[in-house]
């Protein structure tokens, strides 16, 4: 089952924090067709947040058609985001982790490592465009 977590810095509003949360175990396997969501109550009583929060973020991935809420049962994934090239990944990932392991000898903290990240990554993100 997926724990949420929320990042107070991020300038993402926390009921999309966690449809995005959702959205990415959906796209690595971690959820697949049939798991269950948190219920409401979990997730408020974990993050100290308001239900309707949590219910926002559920309503919004039921839209998209990737859960179904069940009455009286729960919230169940409908609908997966893996493709086929998840088996990929696990050599991107180790390839990642190893860079990851280098930022940390060079002495960058984690809030650096993800800047770096992000930054790289939006330029490409451009380049490619352009």
């Amino acid at each position: 089952m997926i724990e949420f977590h929320l990042d107070g810095r991020s300038g993402v509003s926390p009921y999309l924090q966690l449809v995005q949360q959702v959205r990415q175990a959906l796209r690595l396997g971690l959820l697949r067709e049939g798991d269950q969501l948190p219920t409401v109550k979990d997730v408020v009583a974990r993050l100290a947040i308001n239900p309707n929060t949590v219910l926002k973020a559920y309503r919004e991935l039921e839209h998209e058609g990737l859960v179904a809420a069940r009455p009286g049962v729960g919230t169940f994934v409908t609908k997966t985001l893996t493709d086929a090239s998840l088996a990929a990944h696990a050599p991107l990932r180790r390839e990642l982790q190893r860079w990851l392991a280098k930022a940390r000898l060079a002495g960058l903290d984690e809030e650096s490592i993800e800047a770096l990240f992000m930054t790289t990554f939006r330029t490409a993100a451009q380049e490619d465009i352009a």
